[in-house]
């Protein structure tokens, strides 16, 4: 879930730059992409068996670290020495999953994002009518 939020920020953040039919558009259709990914992520559920599903793990990693000290003279100066550190991962690990109802979920998902679909045309329809690009 963290790398998704980690992608989704950077296309966020261009959606911003858009174009005032860019930004439209991106901000109407958000709920159809939304279905679209959950869909694809339930069919690969169902063609693996298995679900993938992340947890952060903490572990401890020799480095470095420094620290500032006095020398004689008054001056501050850093002194590395090594020390242990904790550092987060993030984990990727199989779930298994009901394959009745991970199918039931994806039925309900594609009835939704049928609905959506025809949505999410007006809407573009309606953004690039409200706010037409040169094409030259």
């Amino acid at each position: 879930m963290f790398r998704q939020i980690a992608l989704l920020v950077p296309l966020s953040l261009l959606a911003a730059c858009g174009t005032p039919q860019e930004r439209c558009i991106s901000g109407n259709t958000r709920e159809y992409r939304t279905l679209r990914g959950l869909l694809a992520e339930s069919e690969g559920n169902l063609a693996r068996g298995y679900a993938w599903e992340e947890r952060q793990v903490v572990r401890a990693e020799l480095g470095f670290c420094r620290r500032p000290v006095r020398d004689r003279e008054g001056d501050i100066r850093f002194v590395e020495y090594s020390c242990w550190r904790d550092v987060v991962d993030t984990e990727r690990y199989r779930v298994p999953i009901d394959p009745a109802a991970e199918k039931r979920k994806r039925d309900y998902l594609a009835g939704k994002l049928n609905t959506e679909t025809e949505r999410a045309r007006q809407v573009v329809s309606a953004c690039r009518s409200a706010y037409p690009e040169d094409d030259g």
